[in-house]
């Protein structure tokens, strides 16, 4: 697959009439902003995205009430690594995923890729970068369109973006399909005809047919086999090495995660709550949900015993999280302070960021005036609720008295009328007696 990029790489140099003055300030730019950067080259950089969905709107269509699916998620990745997603379902790893994408457009923070910060570009600026960065979905079932080729599925991004010339498509496509383990004959077959595992086979087939540099796995191996699983999780580390790709690497799965990712972020109701090494988290994590989430995983050994943290308590709506931490619910660890404020990340470790008051030496070593503050703001809260019941309560009242009025002044009226009809009623019939008379 390189070759005939390469190829086509030093054709478009040598007919660009590229001299070497533009090729020695491109090398010292590069190396400049290296140099600014502390020497650190990151392929992707996410700084305090955040991503909300409206569920309610007002009679004019404003809305009033978001779900926080992604708030305030920040962290860096570097070329040819692997940066693990995890946390509980409806955390917003998949959100978090198709938002650095640009599949969902970003409310707030920034995303930097290779350099270029890509947060605000339109549909039409992002189709430059759309060969730099793709997607393996989780389920290859229906990500696949059923009345395609094999061959066709994994060459229509190579023809829309012209990656190889159209004579060399066919064999372009076939050594794409050798690297990920699919033999010759399968190009003109269906996918109903594969299995689950090959289905992912030809998922990764077409999102490396266009050479891309970062590619974000949402849980590509939830719905195969454990044997499936190992088949894929090594071709995707094989490709890597070859190829020196960048993953985003979205599952469920710790043991998974700890066998193919760098570092990791551990997410919950849209927040992170640890990030760092992968070793350094799973020897010894640091965050209360972190430990408890991590508990979890089961011991190969039998006559190990694993002390299982259990959470008390449901999981918040993310729709109307608590305030503070949004763990403090179901922490055991829970303080004053994580009642009220929101912790942020803190780095207790090198490269090891912990978003817990327990490692805010400034937050500990003053307990005791951030409970008192604690305990003032219940008590004006306390104070603001009952006003606004009284309040209401007497809104309500007046309200109330001036419809009762407004019932008995009709009422009164209705039954005047009656009486006035009534006794023009009887004179008329007296009249009518006396005619008659």
């Amino acid at each position: 697959m390189t070759n005939y990029v390469e190829e086509n790489k030093e054709l478009s140099t040598v007919n660009s009439g590229e001299n070497l003055e533009e090729v020695v300030d491109t090398v010292e730019t590069t190396a400049t902003t290296e140099a600014v950067n502390g020497g650190e080259n990151y392929i992707l950089e996410v700084e305090g995205l955040k991503k909300y969905f409206a569920i309610s709107k007002n009679l004019l269509g404003k809305p009033t009430k978001f779900l926080r699916a992604v708030d305030d998620i920040s962290f860096k990745l570097k070329p040819n690594k692997t940066i693990g997603v995890v946390g509980e379902s409806g955390c917003g790893k998949t959100t978090l995923g198709r938002t650095i994408l640009k599949l969902y457009e970003s409310d707030g923070g920034k995303i930097v890729f290779n350099g270029d910060d890509i947060t605000n570009l339109k549909k039409e600026q992002m189709k430059k970068y759309r060969t730099d960065i793709q997607l393996v979905f989780q389920d290859p079932y229906s990500s696949l369109p059923p009345r395609m080729t094999v061959g066709n599925i994994i060459s229509e991004a190579v023809r829309v973006h012209k990656i190889v010339p159209k004579e060399q498509v066919h064999d372009y496509v076939m050594d794409i399909m050798k690297k990920c383990g699919l033999q010759p004959q399968y190009y003109d077959r269906y996918p109903h005809e594969f299995s689950g595992g090959q289905r992912q086979r030809i998922c990764i087939a077409r999102a490396l047919a266009v050479n891309p540099k970062l590619v974000i796995c949402d849980e590509p191996v939830s719905a195969l086999d454990v044997s499936i699983q190992a088949q894929i999780i090594n071709l995707l580390k094989e490709l890597q090495n070859k190829l020196g790709l960048s993953y985003v690497f979205i599952s469920h799965d710790l043991s998974v995660v700890k066998y193919i990712t760098d570092d990791i972020l551990v997410m919950y109701l849209g927040n992170m709550m640890e990030t760092g090494d992968t070793d350094a988290i799973f020897d010894e994590p640091l965050h209360p949900y972190t430990k408890a989430l991590f508990s979890a995983v089961p011991v190969p050994n039998p006559e190990e015993k694993a002390q299982r943290i259990i959470l008390s308590g449901d999981i918040p709506s993310p729709a109307n999280p608590p305030r503070g931490c949004k763990f403090h619910t179901r922490c055991s660890q829970c303080m004053d302070v994580c009642k009220y404020i929101q912790p942020s990340p803190i780095e207790a470790r090198p490269n090891h960021f912990v978003a817990c008051h327990l490692y805010n030496e400034e937050v500990m070593s003053n307990l005791e005036k951030y409970s008192e503050e604690y305990k003032q703001l219940l008590i004006k809260e306390e104070e603001q609720r009952k006003y606004e019941e009284e309040n209401g309560r007497n809104k309500f009242e007046k309200a109330w008295i001036i419809v009762k009025r407004k019932v008995k002044g009709i009422v009164r009226k209705d039954k005047s009328t009656d009486a006035t009809d009534g006794s023009e009623q009887v004179e008329e019939d007296k009249q009518t007696e006396e005619k008659e008379d």
